[in-house]
């Protein structure tokens, strides 16, 4: 990919006529004019561009303003840049995106915060999911490390940015995660470990 950065609306405005932007993350705050406006102006040049705002003000009534303008997304300038990153694809996908570094999905209590949680994992690589499931079922480290045939080192690199990612600070609160999202299932009771019950993990292929 191509990227240029300009530090005012005018400079963006006279890039989007003489070149295709397919994506813009644009500064609410400029020094020329405002954001909103520049954003429209892009739209109006180039139809096709996918216009984000980038802002450090949580702010959910010009979040509203901005996206029935035209905006594909509203984020907040202290996200993670896993989430950016994220939020950028979801947006080129089609989707509207509205998220902020404090981890609280706006709108609805239950389509954006759906539509939160799958950023959020939309993030993790095959691999991740893998040990997230593991995580979740109490194996340690070596458990898994000896499960998925990697070593124990290559486990605590996926850990981390499973946390990372998820943006949890210990793996308990990522198997907490994967559990309370429905990313795997529950794992069995406690009763059954003390009995010494015997249990399997159903893989599939």
């Amino acid at each position: 990919m191509v990227v240029s950065i300009v530090t005012s609306g005018s400079a963006a405005i006279e890039m989007a006529v003489n070149r295709r932007i397919d994506l813009a993350l644009v500064d609410l705050g400029l020094p020329d004019m405002r954001g909103e406006e520049v954003g429209s102006r892009l739209l109006a040049i180039r139809p096709g561009t996918v216009v984000i705002a980038l802002t450090a003000s949580d702010d959910e009534r010009r979040a509203n303003d901005v996206i029935a303008s035209g905006f594909r997304g509203y984020l907040t300038k202290d996200l993670r840049v896993s989430m950016l990153s994220s939020a950028i694809s979801s947006a080129l996908a089609g989707e509207t995106v509205r998220v902020s570094g404090s981890s609280r999905p706006r709108g609805s209590a239950g389509g954006s915060h759906d539509r939160f949680v799958e950023l959020l994992v939309s993030t993790l690589t095959p691999r991740e999911r893998e040990v997230l499931e593991l995580l979740a079922r109490g194996r340690s480290g070596k458990d898994i490390a000896r499960e998925m045939a990697i070593s124990v080192n290559t486990v605590r690199t996926h850990v981390q940015s499973i946390l990372t990612k998820l943006q949890v600070h210990s793996r308990l609160e990522a198997a907490a995660f994967a559990v309370r999202h429905g990313l795997v299932e529950r794992p069995a009771a406690p009763e059954d470990a003390r009995i010494g019950r015997p249990r399997r993990l159903a893989r599939t292929t």
